[in-house]
């Protein structure tokens, strides 16, 4: 036997739930609890007919193989359950303890529980009669209130709707959720509203309402739910005296309050958004003094300011002029800055009071004039909710953060926004900490503990960020690990230099250290500490000004959201990822986004750096960072030429660079590079298999040459010469110079210019093997190569192979030694009958050692020379 059945003293989830496992598992029994909500009872009076539940007294006897628990985790008293009967606990609220051998455990988060069953009855396409699908919707109404609380997701919402689709009826559901109070409950009600507190514990408010209940007084949980729907606080604490003892009902509508554990210090308990306890051999003066106690001591903020702020907050003077102060708006991208005079702080600007003053033409006047005045501060220990209280009442979008009489810092209605809007997750610490640990080796992973342990010491935080980030969460970790500091990261490297060894290369300006290990056994030669910065541009692509800032400011000013992430290396919060601007929304969706529209337009390198990291990781460049690149491609055109080309380099040096050349063409960044920079069908099949083509080239090659000593050639530099072939001599030359390559790579793409005006004269059926090699002798092995793969005419390819394959390698047995034994005095003659006799081997005039030498007589011969000595 099967059977289903919920908690005691049930709700409509809990009822609700029942009818949902019932229609998952047709053969087991959904069997009321002994008691139920005066509301439920009411509504199982009208329609229990069309409903499967049974009573408890009605269950046949036997033993129960399989017990199915909805919205609950406590193990009810029923016969026939044993040792040997398998337990599914179906609950929304997080597990609360370790299972046994039998039991398992499926949840979600989600408001309800009915949410969870009414998902898996819409994958299984059952059907609902209209009284089914209402008794569903009052079970997520109830426990998300009418999906209004914060508890609430988008997949109660979507079970909403998909329930009202299957009839589910409104005025029902209001009807019951809203049930008249009894004359008993609403005298409770007033006393109860009469006698509330409101109390401030971290920014969350709670309230508490105490009354006595003369007699039996049903439901006080619906009473609960009355109230917190009038006040509308973090928590509500119900305490009631009735002739058996104080019932304790709590209700959280905040994280930061747990009310189970709550309720649990007065024997009770729970879930952490619902909980009462039965409280004797007390008073209620003495509980409700208890309760005060607790929550001063149990609740803290769930996040504080201290986790939103930026540090290194830049301050104005309040003599400071108006358009002085617009120029540092300008600068840093701020929307307001605090005010302070000799280290007080006196009020903040904002862009209002700026845009105000310039209209009237204050650009002059001093800003003390127009600063919203007074001592505007939260500390970093603060509540974000003190936070938005501060906002609200000022009017002011940022507002500076003081510790012990210092300002630290400023946090901005932005960073206030974010919290609200990011979608909630559980603390990721032991997860990423877990990667991080099995990603690197011991050895290295020992040694970013000790760098996490002296920045402690020394007043720092440290973080692992980037790449190896992005990486990790991808699954792909590696070992080019960065190091950000909050605090000098030179100082930092130098201090750990003399703890671990090593030395340390750093560059002062923008506060970054290289520890160079000197173990022989080390994993990696280098270890890089940046200190946490942030950039800004005087103009596009210049070279960024750095200041020291804040981790938050410092992922700011990098690239793409996929490499904005961070992760605290600090002890206490060791693994803790820092996600300020979704990148992992971002690395989950497939998507290749930039932090602001002008991101581009500060460093149009960017734009290539997208397109590698999108084919790379078979990403997509989002829509409107794809919109922000075709509206600033011009600005590639101030860009220095050396850094185009390592850009085009590094893009050369991926697995498979044609998807990426193939992009770059598609959004027009090759062309708006250099207009000679083609992509068509043909390029792209030459330059996918000009590395291997190459390879095969070099080895049919018959040289004396060792390999070692051929000149190398990059695939970036293939792909240039492959374009050179088609271009003009005038256009690879400014091609060159944009790109401004080393002389070597300048004068390799004008060699292969010039090879490509030759070419026409290989078609000529009349061209001897001589001539063939008179014609391609001045040109390198690799220039010949590069026309070879570009050409499309058959003969010229044929010909270009011969040259390779046999007559570059021709050359006379004879030597200049030889000449000079056989009476032939040194001078220009040599040469002449040196290139005499190779022609003759090309033509095929002579083909032995003695011909050779009979040709070379015959030669010398011609100029009167007498032969002395012998070949």
């Amino acid at each position: 036997m099967e059977i289903i059945t919920s908690h005691e003293h049930t709700d409509f989830d809990g009822l609700a739930s029942m009818l949902g496992a019932a229609k998952l598992y047709p053969g087991a029994i959904p069997v009321l609890p002994q008691r139920l909500n005066r509301n439920l009872r009411d509504f199982l009076a009208l329609y229990r007919d069309e409903l499967p539940f049974v009573q408890r007294e009605d269950v046949p006897q036997g033993a129960v193989k399989v017990l199915i628990l909805v919205d609950t985790q406590s193990f009810p008293s029923l016969k026939g359950v044993s040792r040997d009967t398998e337990v599914r606990i179906i609950d929304h609220h997080p597990q609360q303890r370790d299972l046994e051998d039998k039991a398992n455990f499926h949840g979600g988060d989600v408001g309800s529980t009915t949410t969870l069953l009414v998902d898996q009855i819409c994958q299984s396409r059952l059907s609902l009669s209209p009284v089914e699908a209402t008794l569903l919707l009052l079970g997520i109404y109830e426990d998300t209130g009418s999906l209004m609380y914060s508890t609430t997701t988008p997949d109660d919402a979507r079970s909403a709707a998909w329930l009202l689709e299957q009839g589910a009826n409104l005025e029902v559901v209001n009807d019951f959720l809203h049930r008249p109070l009894s004359e008993s409950q609403r005298h409770l009600y007033r006393d109860l509203v009469d006698g509330a507190e409101f109390h401030e514990f971290a920014g969350q408010t709670v309230v508490i309402a105490s009354g006595k209940a003369e007699g039996y007084i049903e439901e006080i949980s619906t009473l609960a739910h009355k109230l917190r729907d009038l006040y509308e606080p973090a928590a509500l604490f119900v305490i009631v005296d009735l002739d058996v003892g104080l019932q304790l009902v709590a209700r959280s509508n905040s994280e930061a309050i747990d009310v189970a554990e709550i309720a649990r210090h007065f024997g009770g308990g729970g879930h952490s958004k619902a909980a009462a306890a039965l409280i004797r051999q007390t008073t209620l003066a003495e509980t409700r003094q208890g309760l005060l106690d607790l929550l001063e001591r149990e609740i803290r903020p769930q996040t504080t300011v201290r986790e939103l702020m930026s540090y290194g907050v830049h301050t104005l003077s309040p003599e400071t002029s108006v358009l002085e102060a617009e120029e540092m708006m300008r600068r840093y991208g701020h929307e307001g800055f605090p005010v302070v005079s000799h280290g007080k702080l006196l009020g903040i600007l904002t862009r209002r009071e700026i845009d105000k003053a310039l209209q009237y033409e204050r650009q002059d006047a001093p800003i003390k004039n127009y600063m919203h005045k007074g001592e505007i501060a939260v500390a970093p220990s603060d509540a974000v909710e003190h936070l938005q209280e501060v906002m609200m009442e000022h009017d002011v979008g940022q507002v500076p953060v003081v510790e012990s009489g210092e300002i630290i810092g400023i946090v901005t209605r932005t960073d206030l926004i974010k919290v609200w809007s990011k979608p909630r997750r559980p603390s990721r610490a032991e997860e990423m900490a877990k990667h991080v640990r099995e990603a690197l080796p011991p050895a290295l992973l020992g040694l970013v503990l000790e760098a996490s342990k002296t920045a402690t010491e020394m007043g720092y935080s440290l973080y692992f960020v980037g790449g190896f980030v992005r990486d990790l969460l991808l699954g792909k970790p590696h070992l080019d690990i960065d190091l950000v500091v909050e605090g000098d990261a030179i100082a930092l490297a130098k201090r750990l230099a003399c703890l671990v060894g090593g030395r340390v290369h750093s560059h002062d300006r923008f506060g970054t250290a290289k520890l160079i290990l000197e173990e022989e056994d080390r994993v990696v030669p280098f270890i890089d500490f940046v200190t946490a910065r942030r950039e800004f541009y005087e103009y596009s692509t210049a070279l960024p000004r750095v200041e020291r800032s804040s981790i938050k400011q410092d992922l700011y000013r990098r690239d793409f959201t996929i490499n904005t992430m961070a992760i605290r290396l600090d002890k206490d919060s060791f693994g803790e990822l820092l996600d300020y601007y979704g990148g992992e929304r971002d690395l989950e969706e497939g998507l290749i986004r930039v932090l602001h529209n002008l991101s581009f337009i500060e460093d149009p390198i960017r734009m290539l750096r997208a397109v590698r990291l999108e084919q790379r990781l078979g990403f997509q460049i989002e829509q409107m960072t794809e919109e922000l690149i075709s509206d600033a491609l011009e600005w590639l055109d101030r860009v220095g030429g050396e850094r185009v080309r390592q850009e085009l380099h590094a893009l050369f040096q991926e697995e498979l660079p044609v998807r990426p050349l193939r992009r770059l063409a598609v959004l027009g960044i090759l062309h708006q590079i250099h207009p000679a920079l083609v992509w068509d069908e043909a390029m792209e099949e030459a330059v996918a298999k000009s590395p291997a083509a190459l390879r095969e080239w070099q080895a049919q090659q018959v040289t004396e040459e060792p390999v070692a000593e051929r000149q190398a050639v990059s695939r970036m530099m293939l792909y240039l010469a492959l374009v050179s072939v088609r271009a003009t001599a005038r256009r690879v030359d400014d091609l060159a110079g944009r790109l401004k390559l080393p002389n070597n790579d300048a004068h390799f793409l004008e060699e292969v210019s010039r090879l490509t005006s030759v070419l026409p004269a290989l078609a000529d059926p009349k061209l001897t093997p001589s001539g063939i090699y008179h014609l391609l002798c001045p040109f390198s092995d690799q220039a010949i190569f590069v026309c070879r793969l570009a050409a499309e005419d058959d003969v010229i390819k044929n010909v270009l192979e011969l040259y390779h394959r046999e007559l570059a390698s021709v050359k006379p047995l004879v030597d200049g030694d030889d000449l000079k034994r056989m009476g032939l005095p040194p001078g220009p003659r040599y040469r002449e009958i040196l290139d005499a006799l190779r022609n003759a081997w090309l033509e095929g005039e002579i083909g032995t050692l003695e011909e050779e030498k009979a040709l070379v007589r015959t030669m010398m011969a011609g100029q009167d020379t007498d032969v002395k000595g012998e070949a």
